[in-house]
């Protein structure tokens, strides 16, 4: 990667479940500042592939390092937005309760959230359109709106690299629009973004950079280079009802 130093590199990472390979030998090395997708078909391993570089999923073999060094050493660099139908929503928490559990990392659990740390989490609602929700049980909150505490959680640790799963699964346009928005910002401030993203429409306009995953890696790079119609019949084993689309068929 021409001298720098990769913002996540993974090698030969193999996770199987029950002797079944979820995935295979996969290699991937992610560039410091870049907004890239994980896209693939269903049963891909997309979500294996975050859990594993987050050390969530304990990988049958591979290494997984976070700026040169190993996971163990970075953690405090790395912001998570799980999926999600993950989360149990009916907990008996605030939203803005939620968003200072961010903070946690750098106060330690024995350390009760002060004034500072209530800032900082409604700076956090408030670029996420949320501050008017703060003191709002999360399980009252919409689906889109969930999604959104998820994300100002991740904000308020102030990562410098972040894993989101599907981010924009089952939120309405206007929430799709306003994390779209935070996830280029905080590619504009030099953060690294991996995100597992199902919708090729989107791909281009959404994301610089993508993998392209189906169990092994079959392509990593630029969207412009990476996600060629060829590039992509491979990935999702033919042509997708994507491709039929770009080349003007009804499929």
């Amino acid at each position: 990667m021409d001298g720098v130093t990769p913002a996540i590199r993974v090698e030969d990472i193999t996770v199987a479940y029950r002797e079944n390979p979820v995935l295979w030998d996969v290699d991937l090395e992610v560039p410091p500042g870049v907004l890239m997708a994980i896209v693939g078909p269903n049963g891909a391993g997309k979500t294996t592939l975050l859990k594993s570089i987050l050390g969530l999923v304990r990988p049958a073999a591979g290494r997984v390092f976070i700026k040169g060094e190993p996971l163990s050493r970075q953690r405090r660099l790395i912001g998570y937005v799980p999926q999600r139908s993950s989360v149990d929503w009916d907990f008996p928490t605030t939203a803005l309760d939620v968003v200072m559990m961010g903070r946690y990392s750098e106060l330690g659990w024995f350390r009760r959230p002060g004034k500072r740390e209530r800032e900082l989490a409604m700076q956090a609602l408030e670029r996420v359109g949320m501050t008017d929700f703060a003191n709002r049980q999360i399980s009252q909150l919409s689906g889109g709106q969930q999604q959104r505490v998820f994300l100002a959680r991740a904000l308020v640790q102030d990562s410098e690299i972040y894993f989101l799963d599907e981010p924009f699964a089952g939120v309405d346009v206007t929430t799709e629009k306003a994390i779209v928005g935070i996830l280029k910002e905080l590619r504009e401030r030099g953060r690294t973004l991996l995100v597992v993203h199902h919708d090729l429409s989107t791909l281009a306009e959404y994301f610089d950079w993508v993998l392209l995953l189906n169990v092994r890696a079959i392509a990593a790079g630029p969207v412009a280079t990476t996600a060629t119609p060829e590039m992509l019949a491979m990935t999702y084993g033919g042509r997708s009802a994507y491709l039929m689309k770009q080349e003007g068929g009804d499929g």
